[in-house]
């Protein structure tokens, strides 16, 4: 299967951009009468058929649709700081949105080594995830946030974790931390890690410390494994 993202999608009939129509018609090789699949970001899969070639935007007439396809039972936001290399911060976009990820909150720390991100760029990646690992929900991706305000928010019925590594902390794996099905928000530190300061912070608005296991991770391999970690605990 193939997957098309189309946020607009809302009627019966609906155009490819050019982009998606390019890739479509010469790359594919789809020609008038086959069938495509679309999503529409939200938890839609659209069977639809293609009943024009034009590379400016083929048009397409939805025949089938399939509501909450792949939906999880549980939601994970995912806040972690960008790492100084980008491309290692936008692989773990990447893995974690095909891993399942709801909101993904780039985190500006004390220690952050990176205080810019293209929002544009990462949403890109995260598209790009998405159809490849045929998903029907797109993560939302915010802009670039200060810790403070970010734990500062209400969190209504979530769990909520900090990984971070200081070792004095009683920490729990994060698997046996937390409770199936449930609202995750999970708190992944810069390359210098949390400062003392956002620890006790954290504590304070109700965050539990975890672990992600013995050995001490990048950045982004914390995100990847704190993702999986709860993927696997809502599979069995």
């Amino acid at each position: 299967m193939q997957l098309f993202y189309s946020p607009g999608i809302i009627s019966e009939y609906y155009r490819l951009t050019p982009e998606e129509s390019t890739h479509c018609i010469r790359v594919l090789r789809k020609k008038r009468g086959d069938t495509i699949q679309l999503t529409d970001g939200r938890g839609n899969l659209y069977t639809a058929e293609l009943l024009d070639d034009s590379l400016k935007g083929c048009e397409v007439k939805v025949i089938h649709i399939e509501k909450e396809y792949g939906k999880r039972p549980y939601t994970l936001h995912l806040a972690v700081a960008p790492t100084k290399n980008i491309d290692r911060y936008e692989w773990l976009l990447e893995k974690a949105t095909e891993i399942g990820v709801d909101i993904i909150t780039p985190l500006e720390c004390e220690h952050s080594e990176r205080r810019t991100v293209k929002k544009e760029r990462s949403e890109k990646v995260i598209t790009s995830a998405v159809k490849q690992s045929l998903k029907a929900y797109h993560p939302i991706c915010e802009e670039l946030t200060p810790f403070h305000s970010f734990i500062s928010r209400e969190w209504k019925d979530a769990q909520l974790f900090i990984a971070h590594c200081e070792k004095e902390a009683d920490k729990i794996l994060l698997s046996r931390a937390a409770r199936p099905n449930g609202n995750y928000v999970v708190l992944i530190g810069p390359e210098g890690d949390f400062s003392l300061k956002e620890i006790e912070e954290a504590h304070r608005r109700g965050f539990k410390d975890i672990s992600l296991g013995e050995s001490r991770l990048r950045t982004e391999t914390a995100g990847v494994m704190a993702t999986a970690m709860l993927y696997i605990l809502n599979s069995i």
